[in-house]
């Protein structure tokens, strides 16, 4: 497989470094971008988890200086705010931490949109959030692009949104409970939205590969992102690991996971590590690789 210089639109953080971290500094976000770069990630968006709105705009902003100051913006774009405005719902919640999930109330969305113009680049969102598609229009007008996930919406809740302007699905298939409904959740609402491009995970462990065949035959190659979805545990050996406020355990094969709330906590792998997994699949070609790991996540960004 030919490296095409593949773009990350959710990335939380690289080797040490966590882009939610309180504690997160300018000399860290330098090394984990540098490093990240040398792994055949070509472009990526920062990701930052729910949490502290006032924290959240800080570390935005200390990583646009960051790029700035290095001449990086072609590698460094922007950021994604994964989070705030998710369900609140065990499960659907994730690793994310449920007292610092809110309502996207325009003063909410002002505080952490005002100081941040153009640096923005995709807010995830639950569709079942109350006022979530006034909440979309408004983002859309900010000319931020919305996508919707860790949700427990319903067809009508992911297609209200899509009405407003929402554009992907947060890492599809994930982000919700590992008890579903086996007609009516989430998952299904996102694949039958021919609106939304599905942004999924393909480490290996978020979703076996039969499922990721099937997104992939729903939703076509044009509508298909892959994203690595990677915290700062990625580099690191198997252990048990605090990141994204989670106790973690990285297992020998290189899956992620809280054992206390039977959930992922991000992955460990990079982009590279993705692709290199979609195309043992032996299910795209070439080409077809290029446009769900570079061309259409390009196009998503409104960049060439």
């Amino acid at each position: 497989m030919i490296n095409h210089g593949w773009v990350d639109l959710q990335v939380n953080g690289h080797n040490g470094v966590d882009y939610s971290d309180p504690a997160l500094t300018k000399d860290g976000i330098l090394k984990s971008i540098e490093e990240l770069l040398a792994t055949g990630t070509a472009m990526f968006l920062p990701t930052i988890i729910t949490g502290d709105l006032h924290r959240n705009v800080r570390h935005a902003m200390m990583i646009r200086e960051v790029v700035e100051a290095n001449g990086l913006n072609k590698h460094v774009p922007g950021v994604h705010f994964e989070g705030p405005f998710i369900s609140n719902v065990p499960g659907a919640v994730g690793a994310h931490d449920p007292k610092f999930v809110c309502p996207p109330t325009p003063e909410n969305m002002a505080t952490l949109f005002d100081e941040l113009p153009g640096w923005v680049k995709i807010v995830s969102i639950g569709a079942d959030t109350e006022g979530a598609p006034e909440a979309v229009a408004a983002m859309k007008e900010r000319g931020i692009v919305v996508s919707v996930g860790h949700h427990m919406a319903t067809s009508e809740q992911v297609r209200a949104a899509a009405d407003a302007g929402a554009k992907l699905l947060t890492h599809l298939g994930n982000g919700c409970p590992n008890l579903l409904d086996r007609h009516r959740n989430p998952f299904y609402a996102g694949l039958a939205e021919d609106r939304l491009t599905a942004m999924i995970i393909s480490d290996g462990h978020h979703l076996p590969g039969e499922l990721v065949k099937i997104i992939l035959r729903v939703k076509g190659v044009d509508r298909t992102i892959i994203t690595s979805d990677a915290s700062s545990i990625t580099g690191f050996p198997p252990g048990t690991y605090n990141t994204l406020g989670n106790i973690a355990v990285l297992s020998p094969d290189g899956k992620l996971y809280n054992p206390e709330k039977q959930c992922l906590v991000g992955s460990a792998s990079t982009i590279s590590d993705c692709m290199k997994f979609l195309a043992s699949l032996d299910i795209l070609t070439d080409d077809e690789l290029k446009r769900v790991g570079r061309d259409n996540a390009l196009a998503v960004l409104g960049l060439k």
